[in-house]
């Protein structure tokens, strides 16, 4: 006797082509071709919410440099010495207190000079 899979195979066939609601032509009507394109989406999309973290680690970092260069100390002295001093701030904070409070960033500039 053979397995029609009459009801799971429907569901599975409606799944992709759900995801691939809003693709030109045969690309959201026909099953073999949505998979296709469905998958690469999903693909496209892991691999893009991995770089969007790096992407956030380079900005931060950009703009903790640009700010320890102004206050006359480069970034990885800055880092150093932060370590140094057993600061332990992340750079999505360090970068924050660089373009909110120029006060408390000066400050951790001090301390990290004192650090070094």
């Amino acid at each position: 006797m053979r397995t029609k899979r009459g009801f799971k195979r429907k569901r599975r066939v409606n799944r992709i082509l759900k995801a691939a609601k809003g693709y030109r032509h045969s690309r959201s009507k026909l099953f073999r071709v949505a998979k296709e394109t469905v998958r690469r989406a999903w693909w496209y999309g892991r691999r893009g919410r991995r770089e969007k973290k790096g992407q956030f680690r380079r900005l931060w970092i950009t703009r903790i440099s640009a700010a320890a260069h102004m206050r006359g100390i480069s970034y990885s002295r800055l880092m150093s010495g932060l370590k140094k001093a057993n600061i332990a701030l992340n750079r999505k904070v360090l970068a924050n207190l660089a373009l909110t409070d120029e006060n408390g960033f000066d400050q951790l500039v001090q301390m990290a000079r004192q650090g070094v």
